[in-house]
């Protein structure tokens, strides 16, 4: 997770440490007259180090968001309605959450700030994050933990599941409030071997504060700086999808060996060309894992926060992801 920009923008900086949070397929709507971008489309520098642990900080170039108003956690569960049936043996990969499958996922734990000044500790506990009639609950609480003012979760396939290529689909109902930051994204999986930015991060979903918008993003590394790539649902080449965040939504990423491009509800909301493998772009010809999370305040969002909205969580019913 890493600021995103109310327009597209590329910024190359000069990269410190860590990770932040995506392809268009013909049968899809959204605009058709835009270009992919790609990394050497509007270049901007900036000399201000970045960072980005689950989201990161953006420099003075880029342009803060704010996420939805609030609907409760039965209201969003309740909405099944039109669900697709449950997938074949086709998929590449795929999470129910009928449980939480642990030889799947990883739980980080800690509350170091996540490379954003994060006011959160993400635990392993179920009060945090448990599964319910089908459905995932990632909650963000106010508490006193461990020195911490509240608690969170944040759910990673790093060395269980990674995949190069394919079309990524989800369906997520997501918090809001002043200073909450959920997100559904992914990183590298040889961010080990070469750390953040180089890795490569695929920001599927993100949302900040109470704004109804969804940002899409893209972090690498070209020239030894850091190059980001954002768009959103609120102006996407002058078009826009008015949401509600806090139902589900059926989120689609389509990623292949040309671009990765991401759609709500059919609505493409960000899109980049990788075909050329230059100026960093590589990384995204590599595996790359899932991460989920809840974040409470930090560079982003701010540090502003609506006590009164805890607990407050993000629902995720599955992904599953096919072969592109």
């Amino acid at each position: 997770m890493f600021q995103k920009f109310a327009a597209p923008l590329v910024i190359v900086s000069a990269a410190s440490a860590v990770f932040f949070a995506c392809s268009s397929d013909s049968s899809s709507s959204g605009p058709a007259e835009e270009p992919p971008a790609s990394s050497s489309d509007k270049i901007a520098t900036n000399s201000s180090s970045s960072l980005r642990l689950s989201s990161a900080n953006l420099s003075s170039s880029s342009i803060d968001v704010s996420v939805s108003a609030e609907t409760s956690s039965s209201d969003k569960a309740s909405d099944k309605v039109g669900e697709p049936a449950e997938p074949a043996e086709v998929y590449l990969w795929h999470d129910e959450f009928d449980s939480i499958d642990t030889t799947t996922w990883t739980f980080e734990t800690g509350a170091s700030g996540w490379g954003n000044n994060e006011w959160q500790y993400y635990t392993a506990r179920s009060e945090n994050a448990f599964a319910q009639d089908g459905i995932l609950h990632i909650r963000a609480n106010k508490e006193d933990y461990e020195g911490a003012k509240y608690t969170s979760a944040r759910m990673i396939t790093k060395g269980k599941f990674s995949f190069t290529y394919g079309t990524v689909e989800a369906r997520i109902a997501l918090p809001v409030g002043k200073g909450i930051w959920p997100a559904f994204w992914m990183l590298g999986e040889n961010i080990d071997a070469v750390s953040w930015p180089a890795c490569g991060e695929i920001d599927i979903i993100e949302a900040v504060n109470s704004e109804n918008v969804v940002y899409g993003t893209n972090h690498w590394q070209a020239g030894g700086n850091q190059a980001d790539y954002g768009n959103n649902t609120r102006d996407y080449y002058g078009t826009s999808k008015e949401l509600d965040i806090t139902q589900f939504h059926n989120y689609k990423m389509v990623w292949n060996e040309k671009l990765i491009a991401m759609y709500v509800d059919d609505f493409k909301y960000q899109e980049i060309a990788i075909e050329n493998a230059k100026d960093g772009l590589e990384a995204f010809h590599k595996p790359q894992f899932f991460i989920l999370n809840v974040a409470v305040a930090g560079n982003w969002p701010g540090f502003e926060v609506d006590d009164s909205q805890f607990p407050n969580e993000m629902l995720v019913d599955y992904i599953r992801v096919s072969q592109p």
